[in-house]
């Protein structure tokens, strides 16, 4: 990822533009094929060198011009066609352009393997109960696969979600300073066809000078939506790992790996926190890029600047944190005992749930079930009581419910309702 965004590769991009400019020129008669050829065998940075590049934008200030002038420097002839019509940003949307469908394809691969590794985890762990939690509070029982199943079909919709943005996305334009193609001639719109059709882009069908940046605005958006749902499951692994819960953590060399200065003891889940924190970075180059996108008239250079960390920062802190999220489920240690330690130590009160519908199920109306469960739940939480006898003194309740019925409500494992199917219905998806 960081070698699409290194200068020199850059460079490259942007002579690939011009040279896919000369080549539709040429294909169209306007320049002579041997012209073009000339400037395409001069387009690669050996040739045209960062060096000479940079030595002529510090005496003129003009990026786009100092490559363009050394490049006809080394394209003989051919030199004088070199950018024929076309303006900057015809050529810098179009080569970033190319970066991001490069960029996005690598997004792409690192969520297939973080979409693989999370239904990995679930399939792996399909079966392995624990306490499902709400506002923080234990709620109702789930496993452990159904927890990894739901966040592996998040990651599989960022995926739907970049196949979908891209040909809206990853588009170039040639129409030269206000999208007019007047400097291009009257083939102008052929030119941009044939250019965009060989460095395999869309076409900005309506453009300015810049191809327009609400495409920017929803590249961003859906990154930052990426990143905050790597968050959110490195944020889920750090909070099953707090001290008190237990019931993952991340690996850790005992033999080697520190966990703190001065405590010994510590294994902290210091790769979720290193995700966490650069997802913030991401979600924070949200506001720049909307801002960016309001440019006067048909364009002024307010967005540049900003740009230029927007697009590669953000792609490059995609990356790494899709991989560091990849390995840490990966190699992340599951507790069974201690989710199951968890479930036992939220009481039998939340299949309190269970209860309730097998009333229904014998006829009691759900709102007198549910008032009379919550009465239970609160008599034996304030008077420390083991809820199965509070249930079992209830003539209400044992005049419908035998003994049996009533054990059978309070076993975790009987009370998961569809999650073994919709577990399999996600992972259906991938297979």
């Amino acid at each position: 990822m960081k070698s699409i965004f290194s200068e020199e590769t850059r460079l490259q991009y942007i002579l690939d533009v011009e040279v896919a400019l000369a080549d539709a020129d040429a294909h169209l008669g306007i320049i002579l094929p041997e012209y073009a050829d000339m400037i395409r065998k001069s387009a690669n940075t050996k040739i045209v060198s960062l060096t000479r590049v940079r030595e002529l934008d510090s005496q003129i200030n003009h990026e786009v011009t100092a490559i363009v002038r050394t490049l006809a420097e080394q394209s003989g002839e051919g030199g004088k066609y070199v950018h024929l019509g076309a303006t900057s940003n015809d050529i810098l949307d179009t080569a970033e352009a190319i970066q991001i469908r490069d960029s996005l394809r690598i997004v792409i691969e690192d969520l297939l393997n973080l979409r693989s590794a999370l239904a990995d985890a679930a399939d792996r762990h399909r079966d392995t109960i624990m306490i499902g939690r709400t506002h923080g509070q234990f709620a109702l029982p789930i496993t452990f696969g159904l927890k990894m199943a739901v966040m592996s079909l998040e990651i599989h919709r960022h995926i739907e979600r970049i196949h979908q943005m891209m040909p809206r996305i990853c588009v170039g334009k040639m129409s030269g300073a206000v999208g007019t193609g007047a400097g291009l001639g009257p083939k102008a719109l052929d030119i941009q066809k044939i250019v965009m059709g060989h460095l395999e882009l869309g076409i900005e069908e309506g453009p300015t000078q810049v191809v327009c940046r609400d495409r920017y605005v929803e590249l961003v958006a859906v990154l930052s939506n990426i990143a905050t749902s790597v968050e959110k499951i490195a944020t889920e692994m750090r909070n099953l790992q707090r001290s008190e819960i237990g019931e993952v953590s991340e690996a850790f060399d005992s033999k080697k790996q520190v966990g703190s200065s001065t405590m010994a003891h510590k294994r902290n889940p210091v790769t979720a926190e290193n995700i966490c924190g650069l997802a913030r970075i991401v979600r924070g180059f949200m506001t720049p890029t909307f801002e960016s996108a309001i440019l006067w008239h048909e364009r002024d250079l307010t967005n540049s600047a900003a740009e230029r960390f927007i697009i590669p920062h953000s792609f490059i802190l995609i990356d790494d944190i899709l991989a560091k999220t990849d390995k840490l489920i990966r190699t992340l240690v599951v507790d069974k005992e201690r989710m199951k330690e968890n479930l036992e130590k939220a009481g039998q009160q939340i299949m309190a749930e269970s209860v309730i519908m097998k009333l229904v199920d014998k006829g009691i109306s759900r709102q007198d079930a549910h008032e009379m469960l919550r009465n239970c739940t609160m008599e034996s939480l304030e008077s420390n009581k083991d809820f199965k006898c509070v249930l079992k003194e209830k003539k209400v309740i044992t005049q419908v419910l035998c003994d049996e019925e009533i054990d059978q409500c309070l076993r975790p494992e009987c009370y998961l309702g569809t999650t073994g199917k919709t577990i399999d219905n996600i992972l259906a998806k991938y297979k």
